[in-house]
């Protein structure tokens, strides 16, 4: 899908994050990812063009058919918080475009299993304010808290609609 008629293209755009991944497969390759899209988080006729008010709260721009990555559009009219998760066997990376996540990571204290939520103990909270991007590794819990409207570009490792995850509740 070409999400501009000019200049950067979700489809260019994860031509680039292929190659990163492929030239450095692993958290390396993705720290790369992420520096590309502070970049990307800047650049206003990109976000214009896919972070538009009628975008919804998921939207795939583009996933790739040889590494299974994601390139997601989301845009968040109020608030919303999510409860703790990791991404499965998967990574992410958030990328704040508008608006601010407070972002909370959880330590692991009791592994989840099919039926019966795992227990996380907050360790941390911080703020993704425009222009920011994190990356969360395998494994990694969080679980955002937005208190207003919100937009973001986030990659996953491979499409989360396609992976069933394990359930967390914070202790």
């Amino acid at each position: 899908m070409d999400t501009t008629a000019q200049g950067l293209t979700a489809e260019a755009l994860g031509a680039e994050f292929r190659a990163l991944l492929q030239a450095e497969p692993g958290p390396k390759g993705r720290e790369k990812v992420r520096d590309r899209l502070t970049q990307v988080l800047t650049d206003q006729a990109f976000l214009a063009t896919v972070l538009r008010e009628d975008t919804g709260e998921r939207e795939i721009l583009y996933e790739d058919s040889t590494l299974g990555f994601c390139i997601l559009a989301h845009h968040y009219l109020g608030a919303k918080d999510s409860p703790p998760h990791d991404h499965g066997p998967s990574w992410a990376i958030y990328g704040q475009a508008r608006g601010e996540t407070a972002m909370n990571d959880y330590a692991l204290l009791e592994a989840a299993a099919e039926g019966k939520p795992g227990k996380v103990r907050k360790t941390r909270t911080y703020s993704l304010t425009p222009g920011v991007a994190h990356v969360y590794n395998e494994g990694d819990l969080h679980s955002p808290h937005r208190a207003g409207p919100t937009s973001l570009i986030r990659i996953e490792g491979t499409n989360m609609e396609k992976v069933r995850r394990l359930k967390f509740e914070a202790v």
